[in-house]
């Protein structure tokens, strides 16, 4: 099974990694435990041995805790990653990355976690009121600990970023990026490729909308955080189900699903280590696996390419 060196470190990721948000049902429906903790067992019998999991993601540390339950034994065969420095108060969240918010949520996420080391620290997001350099020395301290083995950020900005960088050198950054998003490429994916910095995105399939299985029809549930983004509403989402369908008739051709089509393209993009999947049952990451150990063709990336330009000029970013 393919593996993807992080950086330079001892560390080889699967490709598709198991994103653990929607494990907790925070913001998506139709989760159960069971499931949850079923989707996690199941992946390293399907090759994904990479773990993307986050202190804030559940109310009270649910999906860490699903996976110190569930992945109990040889420990040296997975890749956990968590993140801190955001976390939930009555319902919102929080960005906090002071030093001393981010030793004691790092402190915490181990004992969730029930190991003495995680393979990645992220920082989850910046915090505008906590100066870069200050937060990035606490991370540089946890990682000569032993706390870390590599050290990386989410949802920084490329400035941000060599901030950090300066203080605590960054083994890997986490950005959103799919087809439909590709800020990414503009600037932060090729200073990666210049610093040997691996990437991790997450969104490879736009929190569904390019797993082809949305209508235009869709109702979404009230706690449903998707219609908050432009891409879900109106015209513009209708053309992303027409792109949706275009995709799906050049998987069906190659007998592929549109996920496997979808991450297979955001694997293959110059400057990609790896690409977090979100999965809440085994069947959604069985699917999501089958991205593995294929490539696409350059006459498919040229098709795929075509379709994407007649889609017209993706967003920038994934918020209002």
């Amino acid at each position: 099974m393919e593996r993807r060196q992080v950086a330079d470190t001892s560390l080889y990721v699967s490709p598709v990694a198991l994103g653990c948000w929607p494990l907790t049902g925070m913001t998506s429906p139709g989760v159960t435990v069971a499931d949850s903790r079923a989707t996690i067992a199941a992946a390293l019998d399907l090759g994904v041995n990479f773990f993307d999991t986050a202190f804030a993601y559940g109310a009270e540390g649910e999906s860490e805790r699903y996976i110190a339950e569930v992945l109990t034994e040889n420990r040296d065969e997975y890749v956990i990653a968590t993140k801190a420095g955001l976390h939930w108060v009555d319902g919102k969240q929080q960005r906090d990355a002071r030093p001393e918010t981010i030793r004691r949520e790092a402190a915490e996420s181990l004992r969730r976690l029930n190991t003495d080391h995680v393979e990645i620290l992220y920082l989850h997001a910046p915090d505008p009121n906590t100066p870069i350099a200050e937060t990035a020395a606490a991370f540089r301290q946890l990682q000569q600990e032993g706390a870390t083995i590599a050290v990386g950020v989410s949802n920084l900005t490329l400035s941000e970023t060599i901030e950090f960088h300066s203080v605590c050198p960054i083994q890997i950054i986490q950005p959103p990026y799919n087809m439909l998003f590709r800020g990414a490429e503009v600037d932060l994916i090729p200073w990666c490729r210049e610093q040997n910095v691996a990437v991790a995105v997450y969104w490879p399939l736009m929190k569904g909308l390019l797993a082809g299985k949305m209508t235009l029809d869709q109702t979404f549930e009230p706690h449903d955080s998707r219609p908050k983004y432009p891409c879900f509403r109106g015209e513009e989402y209708a053309k992303n189900l027409e792109l949706v369908e275009k995709l799906r008739a050049m998987a069906t051709r190659m007998g592929r699903t549109v996920s496997q089509l979808v991450i297979r393209w955001t694997l293959d993009q110059p400057g990609v280590t790896a690409a977090l999947c979100g999965a809440k049952r085994v069947d959604q990451l069985t699917d999501n696996a089958g991205a593995l150990d294929w490539e696409l063709t350059l006459g498919e990336q040229a098709e795929i390419a075509v379709l994407l330009r007649d889609r017209g000029a993706p967003y920038v970013v994934a918020t209002d």
